[in-house]
C-alpha cells in the first residue's frame, strides 16, 4: 500500500518545511513539495496541519507483574492507546524475578508482547548478579537487539540491586556497548522511611510521598552518576521528577560526563497534592514512584528539558485499577506503584510545552521522540520525517482541543491522572508503517502487526567514551631506569 500525506508542514528535530510525504511498503520514500500521487496511493490530507514523526515513549509497562498483581493494560490495549495519541513505539522493561534467567525473562515478555498493533522495544532489568547473568548480558545484547539495561536503586527486599551489583553491571555495560539505566532512589532510606511513617500512624496515600523525599532520588541519582563516571559509563536516568535529580544531571554534565535524563509527562503537571485528596480512591491512583513532587519542582522540570539537561519525556506508563490499588487500603507500602498516560503524553506537552512558549514545535519533536531514538541507537529508522527512515508519523492538528477523561480514553484501566485537563494539539491521523491506524477518534488497528524493533549496541556516544576512556586509563610509572641509574 503506498500512502501521500498532502499539504503540511514536515517537523522534525533540525526544522519544520512545507513539504509533503510519500510512503510505500512501510517506509518514506520522498519528501518534498508538491508530490504527485502514484495511481492507488491513500492521499491523506494534512493541510493547516504538522507532519511529525511518531513518539516514541521509552518507558513504559505493559502487563507488568509486581506487588503480588498483574498491570491491566496488555500489550495489544496498551499500543493501540499509544497510536491513538500519536505514540507509535514503545520500549517497555523486561524484568526478572531474582534468581531467574535474563533470557527466560526476555522469551516471555516476547511472547506476551506478541498481540501489539504498534512497534516496541525491550530494555532489560538486571535484578540480581552471577556469571550466569554476566553471560546473559551478552547473549541479549550480541543477539537479541538489547542495547540498554535497567538498575532499580529502590525497592528492597525485591528488585533492588546493591551498590556491589551495580557495579558489576555498569563495567559489563561498558564491554557491551550498552547503556545503564537506572531509577534513582535510595531503597534503604525509602524502607526505612517507610517503616517510620507507618509507625506514626500515617496508612494512607499521602505516606507515600512522605517515605520518598526528593533527597533521596537526588542521592541515589548522584551515586549512579559516580559509578557510571568512575567504570566511564554513559548513563541514562529514568523518571526525574526533582529539583535535587536535575541539579545532579546538570552537573555531571557541565563536567562533561555523558548522562541523560528522563521526565514523565505527569511530573511536569501534577504535584503532590493529589495524595491528599479526601476520596482513598483518587488518591491511591496517583501512588507511582517517583512520587509526584510540590509543584515547586514542574518549573524546574520544564527548564532542564528546554535547556537540554533532560532529553527525554515518558510516561512511566503502568496501570493498576481502582480495585487493584485497594491491597494498600490500610497500608500504603502495598498500594500497587503506578500511574497510566502514554495515550495522552504527546497531547499534554504539546499544550502544556509548544502552547505555553516552552518548547517550540521541533524542540516538542526532539523530546517526544527524536532523543529517545538516538540515545538508544535507532535512528533515523525511527525519530525522523525523512526518506528511508519507517513511514510512522502523526499529523498533528495544532488547533484540535479535546477534553482528557476515563470516559473516553483507549487505555485499559479505570482513571486517567490527567481527568478533566482541557488541551488544544492532539492527532488527527497516526500511520505505522505506512498504514493509517488512527483517524477521526476512530482506532483502525490490527493485533500482532507491531514488530519487536532491534536496538543495536554501541551507540555513538560510545565512541566519545572510548576516546576519553583511554585518555584517562591509569598508566603505571616506569622506573626501570632510575633504578638501572641508582646501580
Amino acid at each position: 500500500m503506498s500512502l501521500l500525506i498532502r499539504g503540511g508542514t514536515v517537523v522534525n528535530a533540525e526544522g519544520e518545511a512545507r513539504a509533503d510525504v510519500y510512503c510505500e511498503g512501510g517506509k518514506i520514500k520522498a519528501v518534498g513539495a508538491n508530490l504527485e500521487a502514484p495511481s492507488g496511493a491513500r492521499v491523506v490530507d494534512a493541510g493547516g496541519q504538522y507532519v511529525m514523526p511518531g513518539g516514541i515513549d521509552p518507558h513504559t509497562h505493559m502487563q507488568l507483574p509486581f506487588m503480588g498483581t498483574v498491570a491491566s493494560e496488555d500489550f495489544f490495549s496498551g499500543t493501540a492507546a499509544g497510536l491513538a495519541g500519536g505514540t507509535t513505539m514503545i520500549i517497555d522493561f523486561v524484568i526478572p524475578a531474582p534468581q531467574t534467567s535474563l533470557l527466560s525473562a526476555y522469551d516471555q515478555w516476547r511472547e506476551w508482547a506478541e498481540k501489539s498493533c504498534a512497534d516496541y522495544s525491550f530494555h532489560v532489568a538486571v535484578t540480581w548478579w552471577s556469571d550466569k547473568v554476566r553471560e546473559e548480558m551478552g547473549v541479549l545484547a550480541r543477539e537479541k537487539g538489547v542495547n540498554s539495561f535497567k538498575h532499580f536503586m529502590a525497592y528492597k527486599n525485591a528488585i533492588m540491586v546493591p551498590d556491589e551489583n551495580l557495579v558489576l553491571s555498569f563495567a559489563r555495560c561498558l564491554e557491551l556497548g550498552a547503556i545503564p539505566t537506572v531509577h534513582a532512589e535510595n531503597g534503604e532510606l525509602v524502607y526505612h522511611l517507610q517503616a517510620e511513617v507507618l509507625k506514626k500512624g500515617i496508612t494512607g496515600p499521602e505516606g507515600h510521598p512522605m517515605s520518598r523525599p526528593p533527597e533521596v532520588e537526588g542521592e541515589a541519582a548522584n551515586r549512579a552518576i559516580r559509578v557510571a563516571q568512575v567504570i566511564g559509563n554513559p548513563l541514562y536516568i529514568v523518571h526525574n521528577s526533582c529539583k535535587e535529580a536535575v541539579e545532579a544531571i546538570t552537573r555531571a554534565r557541565n563536567e562533561g560526563q555523558r548522562v541523560y535524563g528522563e521526565v514523565l509527562a505527569g511530573h511536569l503537571l501534577i504535584d503532590d497534592s493529589v495524595y491528599r485528596h479526601p476520596d482513598f480512591a483518587v488518591a491511591a491512583a496517583h501512588v507511582m514512584s517517583p512520587p509526584f513532587r510540590p509543584k515547586e519542582n514542574q518549573e524546574i522540570l520544564w527548564r532542564a528539558l528546554q535547556s537540554g539537561n533532560l532529553h527525554t519525556t515518558a510516561t512511566d506508563h503502568c496501570c493498576f485499577c481502582a480495585d487493584q490499588k485497594a491491597a494498600g487500603k490500610n497500608d500504603f507500602t502495598k498500594i500497587p506503584n503506578g500511574t497510566g498516560g502514554v495515550e495522552d503524553r504527546m497531547s499534554v506537552l504539546w499544550h502544556h510545552g509548544v502552547g505555553m512558549g516552552r518548547l517550540t514545535p521541533s524542540e516538542f519533536v526532539r523530546v517526544t521522540s527524536t532523543a529517545a531514538a538516538q540515545i538508544f541507537n535507532i535512528y533515523p529508522r525511527k525519530g525522523a520525517v525523512a526518506v528511508g527512515a519507517d513511514a510512522d508519523i502523526v499529523v498533528w492538528d495544532p488547533k484540535a482541543t479535546r477534553t482528557i477523561s476515563v470516559k473516553t480514553h483507549h487505555q485499559k484501566v479505570d482513571y486517567n491522572i490527567f481527568e478533566g485537563m482541557v488541551v488544544t494539539g492532539n492527532a488527527s491521523v497516526t500511520i505505522s508503517q505506512g498504514k493509517v491506524v488512527y483517524e477521526k477518534g476512530e482506532l483502525k488497528v490490527e493485533r500482532g502487526a507491531g514488530r519487536y524493533i532491534d536496538r543495536p549496541t554501541f551507540p555513538a556516544m560510545f565512541d566519545a567514551v572510548a576516546k576519553v576512556n583511554a585518555l584517562r586509563a591509569p598508566k603505571p610509572v616506569n622506573r626501570a631506569k632510575a633504578d638501572k641509574a641508582a646501580e
